[in-house]
């Protein structure tokens, strides 16, 4: 077990830190533990090499402060909600026991997007029903269900349920982003253009936090949506 506050179950390298860096870093700031685990390496990606995306990945976690990163080796573009994947995620989950997971888009333009937030959702659930037994490097886990499952935004627009202020924390997500060189706009870069290698892709990233900041009334802010409403204390809780 290494019990975290936070953790963020993405696609791909990369997903975490264009849809919830901010948070991710403003969390840390906070001191909060945050992990982060990627279902697969980005293997069918137009630009860049496996090889380039784990040390960009690795790279952008120390630019977050993360306490860990993980990789699953599940098939870009082919891996499923299946028993054998949902295994290895509520694996994970166990190992890390946490409180909140921060997930994949329901629905966006990557395929891989809703299906790896249907596969963290229902592995976040079955992550907490004893009869499922697993294994960590020969040690039986524990039963372990997250506290909430919450899913933030990629490229298509989505109107988010809650949005959190990230605006003394945008400068470390977008240098978080920029460390993942291979596939984001580099002006002497000659690989083919793909659709977030254009600089108006990063600008969309700008834009959209502008747009969801100024929503709450501050500089940038990053959108969320919840599939099982949450409960609060009190109305000030709220705000």
């Amino acid at each position: 077990m290494s019990k975290v506050d936070l953790l963020v179950l993405a696609a791909h390298p990369d997903d975490a830190e264009l849809g919830c860096g901010g948070t991710l870093a403003k969390h840390v700031a906070m001191g909060w533990k945050v992990a982060v685990v990627d279902f697969t390496r980005g293997e069918l990606g137009t630009r860049g090499s496996v090889e380039q995306r784990n040390k960009e990945a690795a790279e952008a976690a120390r630019i977050l402060g993360l306490t860990e990163r993980l990789n699953l080796d599940l098939k870009d573009g082919f891996f499923s909600n299946s028993e054998a994947d949902q295994l290895k995620v509520i694996e994970v989950i166990r190992y890390f026991q946490p409180d909140i997971v921060l997930a994949n888009a329901v629905t966006d333009r990557h395929p891989d997007h809703g299906k790896g937030a249907q596969l963290a959702y229902d592995s976040c659930f079955l992550a907490g029903l004893e009869k499922i037994r697993t294994h960590w490097h020969g040690y039986e886990q524990k039963a372990w269900r997250p506290k909430a499952v919450y899913h933030f935004m990629q490229s298509q627009p989505i109107k988010p349920d809650f949005i959190v202020d990230v605006s003394d924390h945008w400068d470390t997500k977008m240098k978080a982003i920029r460390a993942f060189s291979s596939q984001f706009f580099q002006p002497d870069s000659r690989e083919p253009v793909t659709f977030i290698s254009t600089p108006e892709f990063l600008k969309m990233v700008e834009s959209r936090g502008v747009d969801f900041g100024h929503a709450i009334g501050v500089r940038y802010g990053e959108g969320f949506t919840v599939r099982r409403t949450p409960g609060v204390n009190s109305l000030r809780d709220i705000f």
